[in-house]
């Protein structure tokens, strides 16, 4: 076809020249200047410089290229002080539509693009351009990329009062090596500035979030169940740091000290803390007799500091505490009218939930807001040694029926409080339409009181209840009033003060509410002793202080079994346990049959 025209392959339209030449200059300068620092900011010139290639108008000012799409305030005020500079350079009457010579031409790639402007093609077909680029590129952010620092918590916060404790422990010596939950929260309270319980005014965290931090840091383990909390090699060295600085700070004082600050992520910064929380004590300690170095001497946190775990007379108050199962739920009516009779007359009562009993008694430390803090110190509170299990007689005949009477008496004697009492309801004639003979309600009272040894008071309704729940808290909160109490470990329970009970003196070595709350979690893990004790008493006539008994001559039920078959005849085996007393009269456990207890562990 020789008439035809000759076909064009492979060309483009030329591009239209960009009507503002000198604005695009700039935006080239600055984008490419990004380019070599390796910022991020780059991407934004280039979509402005897009922009402004499309727009078909001169532009007088910066001001008016606020109408195009990705030019903001900060460009626009780039591009006018550029004009300015420009026009104060060159004269008022200066163009600013057209470039100087030797400046790239608008509408090439130079000015639209973030590829570079030569491109060698290897054999292969990659660019050695782009790939030079992108290795400068990555070196800059390597070269930018900041040195990942050493965890180290910051002083007076959860982590810091964790470390110091767990190192703390293991330097006494013959200690175990791990701490519980429970005493390693109280021992690092004392260290910690943030309560280990409730957490800030509008946060989530308390202080204990930090021990997963912790743990993610390799710097303390957690084990077993319950959980055991122990340090590791790595926590080791790190709190012997943060010991030999606390020593530091102690005997430094007057030079101030060594101060140990947090060097470690934000992200553990937000664990401990909560996001987008601000403690507005850290930033000034505006507080009375406060220094301005934030050294505090106010009374009340320094008599906590002294006294530790004691509760000194005038410094507590005596609280019943009563079960919200007794508040809610089943006949509302009634156990409203408790909480009434209770108000009625004047008892300061405090419901929460109580894993064994119905009522107790707290001695709670009196608190006072501290000026500069949102929240006042968390209280300290000891348990006393009375506990109330409250029975009516017709919850008394379905607790015998399926076995909760005697499960309920071995949790209290269990519960490391030295006075349980059985508050029992008669009800008036209601006892005679019940399921069992009242005969045998009575038999089982007078078995409580005789034999378990628990003070069974009965009345015949609620409000002679809430009498004598009153008459109590008035008796306790007189008998304590000029004492000193000390906090024990539920541990360390024994028959201290055994001897001041008996003259009439209470025992002022006590538990604190949380540990006796946490030990007297009903489905909690028990150990082998405690599952052999509850198989022991499920064999017929077995009570409870024969049981304790036959636990301290074979505590697992292998010990017992491989005594078992050392005897050499059945007679043997049978006087086996006969030998072994029980109880406070010391009587001999009566010869048993070893069939039932194989029975009892099959």
């Amino acid at each position: 076809m020789p008439g035809s025209e000759p076909v064009r392959l492979g060309r483009k339209r030329a591009l239209p020249p960009c009507p503002n030449p000198l604005f695009l200059k700039w935006l080239t300068e600055l984008r490419d200047e990004a380019r070599e620092k390796g910022l991020k900011i780059q991407y934004v010139y280039q979509k402005a410089i897009s922009s402004l290639n499309k727009y078909p108008l001169p532009l007088q000012n910066a001001k008016e290229a606020k109408i195009l799409q990705n030019f903001g305030d900060g460009i626009c005020k780039i591009l006018d002080e550029k004009l300015q500079r420009h026009l104060r350079e060159n004269g008022p009457d200066a163009p600013i539509h057209s470039l100087n010579k030797g400046a790239p031409p608008p509408g090439r790639p130079d000015n639209n693009s973030l590829a570079p402007s030569r491109k060698v093609v290897m054999r292969e077909g990659v660019f050695l351009t782009q790939i030079m680029e992108k290795i400068k590129l990555f070196e800059s952010k390597c070269l930018r990329r900041k040195k990942k620092r050493e965890y180290v918590p910051q002083k007076r916060s959860g982590g810091y009062a964790v470390l110091l404790t767990l190192y703390r422990q293991s330097q006494i010596p013959g200690s175990k090596g791990y701490m519980f939950k429970m005493e390693l929260q109280t021992e690092a309270q004392l260290l910690s500035e943030k309560s280990f319980s409730v957490p800030d005014l509008g946060s989530k965290y308390t202080a204990w979030s930090s021990v997963s931090t912790l743990i993610q840091k390799n710097l303390v383990i957690k084990t077993h169940n319950p959980a055991r909390y122990s340090l590791t090699e790595q926590g080791l060295a790190l709190a012997e740091r943060l010991e030999s600085a606390e020593q530091g700070t102690k005997g430094n004082t007057e030079e101030g000290g060594v101060e140990v600050r947090s060097e470690g992520e934000e992200v553990e910064e937000e664990e401990e803390g909560g996001p987008g929380v601000v403690d507005l004590t850290d930033i000034v300690d505006i507080r009375p007799g406060s220094d301005v170095d934030g050294t505090e001497s106010d009374s009340q946190t320094t008599s906590r500091k002294t006294n530790g775990g004691c509760l000194l007379p005038g410094t507590y108050e005596i609280i019943l505490c009563v079960d919200f199962i007794e508040t809610t739920g089943g006949s509302q009516h009634r156990k409203q009218e408790l909480v009434k009779e209770l108000q009625r007359n004047g008892v300061n009562f405090d419901v929460r939930k109580l894993n064994v009993g119905d009522f107790l008694w707290v001695a709670r430390e009196k608190v006072a807001p501290v000026p500069g803090q949102l929240r006042a110190p968390v209280a300290r509170e000891l348990v006393l040694d009375y506990i109330i299990e409250r029975k009516r007689m017709d919850d008394l005949c379905g607790s015998i029926i399926d076995g909760r009477f005697r499960e309920q008496k071995f949790r209290l004697k269990r519960c490391g409080l030295r006075r349980p009492v059985y508050l029992v309801e008669e009800c008036g004639t209601a006892a005679s339409h019940l399921s069992l003979p009242e005969t045998t309600l009575q038999q089982a009272i007078v078995n409580t009181q005789v034999v378990d040894g628990f003070f069974v008071k009965r009345v015949q309704d609620v409000r002679e209840s809430a009498a004598y729940l009153t008459v109590m808290t008035r008796y306790l909160t007189k008998l304590y009033q000029n004492r000193a109490l000390l906090c024990r470990s539920r541990e360390l329970e024994g028959d201290e003060g055994s001897g001041e009970e008996e003259r009439g003196n209470p025992s002022c070595s006590l538990i604190s509410f949380a540990e006796f709350n946490h030990g007297a979690v009903k489905n909690k893990c028990q150990t082998v002793r405690e599952v052999f004790a509850r198989q022991l008493m499920q064999i017929s006539g077995l009570s409870g202080d024969k049981a304790a008994a036959i636990l301290e001559q074979y505590s697992t039920p292998h010990s017992l079994l491989s005594a078992y078959e050392q005897c050499r005849s059945e007679a043997e085996k049978e006087k086996l346990l006969s030998s072994i007393r029980y109880g406070k009269l010391k009587r001999f456990v009566k010869s048993t049959s070893p069939v039932n207890f194989s029975w009892s562990f099959m």
